[in-house]
């Protein structure tokens, strides 16, 4: 088997069910291979054009919002302290969750996928430009 040292798992905190299968597949590999867990969750970019509507506080507010309820799902996982992290980022989902594969020498990245439907074949999803463009290894499960 392979030995996969480090292991990122993005995580959409508003669909965790997607996510749940392929957090408890890393969570397995990290067991087998001594590994760590890293998940990600990757905040949509408010338009522009909504600023003017949105407290000033309200940027912070979602970020200390998502990091709370990412350190929740990391907390279940049942590895020890020092072998889980989490990450929350603003951005495009496979844009930094590529990135942060490169920034922490991802061994693999564990990414959760509905079954595809029409619109994922015509315009793609998030979890296929992860394994178009990724530089390690790439696990989809659904």
């Amino acid at each position: 088997m392979a030995q996969f040292r480090s292991i990122l798992v993005p995580v959409d905190i508003a669909e965790q069910e997607t996510a749940q299968p392929a957090i408890e597949r890393a969570v397995e590999l990290a067991q087998a291979s001594g590994g760590i867990v890293r998940l990600i969750y990757v905040r949509a970019i408010l338009p522009v054009t909504y600023m003017e509507f949105v407290p000033p506080s309200f940027d912070t507010e979602q970020q200390r919002d998502a990091e709370e309820k990412l350190a929740a799902v990391a907390a279940e996982i049942p590895l020890p302290q020092e072998r889980v992290s989490a990450v929350v980022t603003m951005g495009s989902v496979y844009g930094d969750v590529l990135a942060e594969a490169e920034n922490t020498a991802t061994d693999l990245i564990v990414v959760g996928s509905h079954r595809p439907s029409m619109a994922t074949y015509l315009i793609g999803s998030n979890a296929a430009r992860i394994v178009r463009h990724a530089k390690c290894s790439v696990l989809v499960v659904r």
